[in-house]
């Protein structure tokens, strides 16, 4: 299995062809740069900045503990600083919440057309989460008692929304609604003070129609922090999930264990799996969608080589047409790849191996495929559900685990804003059923407290 790669300064994108030597140890780089930790690494420009900030070198694990301890410490004067240092926004204490009168304002101010897009959208998905959210289960007992499986919502969440280089209304729609559908009774939103983020209005317009009054102006590390330990005129939540920069996602990491969070995200990913039947433009804007997110990975896994010839001829052809061009190109070259497989069998494999953010399965029987796949966070079957429908329309959320760990995680549901606890209610002759048994278990674990309490009420 070796790389067929020339200098990415005369290639756009890598190739990877399977038959030939050098191809395992290719996969297994690529699939390196997907990992959160790989993000270690800061710019020229990056080091000089945090050492403008702290005095010394440090890697950005080392500056999202410095920035969280710091907070947990000082609280909301830490808060402002970090703000002011990291985004060039003298605020205040009074003036990180943003007020009510300035929501109502966006919401007046905006294109009815897009409160509407707001309206379907918000109805599409609160559908779907409403659907799959989980319902008590009562277990009867023989003699009249019960096990219950009970669910109640998480009562406060904090929500994050990016803002650096573009306006994420859509991942507003996909935290916020689930929180509701989930009947969570206290949603905060954090995004940054920038003109994409808590200042921009589209973003505070859909704020307000979808109900959320409690809106920060903050971002990155110190918004986390802030979050997860409370802060002057902050509450703590129980629970922090949204989408952000490395930064974000390092200090998600950080603070959990003291709140519960949804998952910590990288790059944004996507795999297309095609053959003889697919049509090279469509994977060839699948691919460019998700690597304008820049970083972004697009990967196209296919047994049928012409096609890859021809997507890597469209991505060129379609590449010019982007206004966000040169990070697209950037994104392809630093993050994608078109790989050459055997047959069916290496390629369900390999997308199982990599286990992306999302799976656009659109070769000839997408469903046989997706039986011998098991780990991705979104699946898009054939060739009229484009990932992009999943970003903004479909229902379920487009949060979701990224860098391979969808071997173990989950995306965003309106189920992770609900905890579960038992109850267990027994009548006098369940208790006389079951009695002997746990004393016969608490006496081999010489727990003789435990035999009694069982034992006083079973005489």
């Amino acid at each position: 299995m070796s790389q067929q790669v020339t200098s990415l300064k005369m290639q756009l994108i890598q190739r990877i062809d399977t038959s030939q030597p050098g191809a395992d140890k290719a996969i297994e780089t690529f699939r390196a740069k997907l990992a959160l930790d790989s993000g270690h690494a800061v710019s020229a420009a990056g080091r000089v900045k945090t050492i403008e900030l702290f005095g010394e070198p440090l890697t950005p694990a080392q500056v999202v503990a410095r920035i969280c301890d710091d907070v947990r410490r000082r609280g909301i004067d830490a808060v402002l600083e970090y703000t002011a240092k990291l985004d060039g926004a003298q605020l205040t204490a009074g003036s990180l919440l943003v007020p009510e009168e300035e929501l109502v304002a966006a919401h007046a101010a905006v294109d009815g057309e897009f409160l509407e897009v707001v309206k379907r959208i918000r109805h599409r998905i609160l559908k779907f989460q409403r659907a799959i959210l989980h319902t008590d289960t009562v277990v009867p007992l023989d003699d009249g008692g019960s096990l219950t499986q009970r669910y109640v919502p998480i009562r406060r969440v904090g929500i994050c929304i990016p803002g650096g280089a573009a306006a994420y209304p859509s991942s507003l729609l996909m935290t916020v609604v689930p929180a509701c559908a989930a009947g969570v009774s206290e949603i905060v939103v954090v995004a940054p003070p920038t003109k994409f983020g808590s200042y921009n209005q589209h973003l505070l317009a859909a704020c307000f129609e979808l109900g959320v009054s409690e809106v920060y102006r903050m971002g990155g590390a110190q918004a986390i922090a802030a979050l997860a330990y409370g802060a002057e005129g902050i509450p703590r939540v129980d629970k922090i999930v949204g989408p952000g920069n490395l930064f974000v996602a390092l200090a998600k990491r950080y603070v959990f264990g003291e709140v519960d969070i949804d998952s910590i995200a990288g790059p944004s990913e996507v795999i297309v799996i095609a053959d003889e039947t697919t049509r090279a433009d469509y994977v060839a804007a699948d691919l460019l969608a998700q690597a304008e997110h820049s970083p972004g990975s697009s990967v196209l896994i296919s047994w049928h080589k012409p096609l890859v010839d021809e997507v890597e001829r469209e991505l060129e052809k379609q590449l010019a047409k982007l206004t966000r061009s040169e990070l697209t190109k950037t994104a392809l070259a630093e993050f994608g790849a078109l790989i050459t497989v055997d047959g069916r069998d290496e390629a369900a494999k390999l997308a199982d191996l990599l286990a992306t953010e999302h799976l656009h399965i659109a070769c000839r029987n997408p469903r046989e495929m997706l039986e011998h796949i098991g780990h991705a966070g979104a699946v898009f079957i054939g060739p009229h559900s484009p990932v992009a429908i999943g970003d903004y329309t479909a229902g379920p959320s487009h949060v979701l685990p990224t860098g391979a760990t969808a071997r173990f995680a989950s995306g965003l549901s309106s189920n992770d804003f609900l905890r579960s606890h038992s109850v267990i209610e027994l009548a006098a002759q369940d208790l006389a059923t079951v009695a002997d048994d746990a004393i016969a278990l608490a006496d081999v674990e010489g727990l003789t407290a435990h035999a009694a309490s069982v034992l006083i009420r079973s005489r």
